[in-house]
């Protein structure tokens, strides 16, 4: 039978068939995908050929079985394990948008946070949508900060929302840009996925949680990937808060490509394999010093280049330094 995987909990998955019946399966065999050292070699997303064994059973009432093959992926979110450094952990896959919450405020996601997800998501074919939540909470200040996250990635191509559970704000426009797509929702813990889901889709069972006020990050409610069903076509995989995105190792002649505002610029570099860092006749640093290229994005370029961890500065922060 052929279906697809919509929950991954451990060694087992519970696969969605055509007939909307669902199976609980296990991975047979040595069954890995090929050329990827994962800790999952099945995602949530997966399109899988099962075979139906009554013998196997997960104590969900569920029938169970085996899951014998995965058809080839259009596109993944994929980041470093967490505890295995050298392999990979798949978020989900055949995602047609990918939705990043990120918050100003009751946690704040660092800049950094943001630009190694997108890179991830260009150089894995995912577009993305950011979300700025938790609105309702904007001071002047965040506002501000907004409005220039806004115009930064607009400029290259991203969609940018603001969204507020509270008061309704931007709820809608997230229902078009979300309608008849497969969506991918991720970001820091606590940022406000599952509230955001539960305002989308009240009728599903999404826990909410609490923010902790002596460290302001989130505590885990989504403890493994799911997908629910919201109307229509519409789908949200709903994952596990992050709070680091560790990224699979690029080359440093191929991570420029995953910047759009670079992208465009390579062909005019003196040197083909320009670092943008200290290279003469570098086209790169010059938009970034003519202002067509955000300092904050060259910034994030620089740490991921040199395999940094540590966030570019907020907005916010160069703001107060030029004053």
């Amino acid at each position: 039978m052929k279906g697809r995987v919509i929950s991954s909990t451990g060694n087992w998955y519970e696969v969605e068939t055509s007939a909307s019946q669902s199976f609980a399966c296990k991975v047979k065999g040595n069954f890995r995908l090929k050329g990827l050292k994962t800790t999952n070699p099945v995602a949530v997303g997966d399109w899988v050929e099962i075979e139906h064994d009554p013998r196997i059973s997960s104590g969900s009432g569920m029938p169970g079985g085996w899951i014998t093959s995965i058809d080839e992926r259009r596109n993944c979110i994929i980041r470093k394990s967490v505890n295995l450094s050298k392999q990979t952990h798949v978020i989900a896959a055949n995602i047609d948008m990918a939705f990043l919450v990120a918050g100003l405020t009751q946690p704040r996601t660092p800049q950094g946070f943001l630009d190694r997800f997108l890179v991830t998501a260009e150089a894995y074919h995912v577009p993305v949508c950011l979300i700025f939540n938790k609105s309702d909470l904007f001071d002047a200040d965040m506002q501000a900060e907004y409005l220039e996250y806004s115009r930064i990635y607009r400029d290259i191509g991203y969609r940018v929302l603001r969204t507020s559970t509270m008061d309704g704000d931007g709820i809608g426009e997230l229902k078009e840009t979300m309608d008849g797509k497969t969506c991918l929702f991720a970001g820091n813990s606590g940022v406000g996925k599952s509230a955001l889901i539960h305002c989308l889709a009240p009728q599903l069972n999404i826990r909410i949680g609490e923010i902790s006020q002596t460290h302001l990050k989130g505590k885990h409610t989504t403890t493994y990937a799911q997908m629910y069903k919201l109307w229509g076509s519409t789908a949200i995989i709903d994952t596990p808060g992050i709070k680091e995105f560790g990224m699979v190792q690029f080359t440093k002649d191929e991570l420029a490509l995953y910047f759009p505002e670079m992208k465009e610029l390579l062909p005019h570099c003196r040197f083909s394999n320009c670092t943008h860092e200290h290279e003469p006749g570098c086209a790169v640093k010059a938009a970034v010093n003519e202002g067509r290229i955000a300092p904050i994005r060259y910034k994030s370029y620089l740490n991921i280049l040199h395999g940094e961890e540590v966030p570019a500065p907020s907005l916010l922060d160069n703001r107060q330094e030029r004053k």
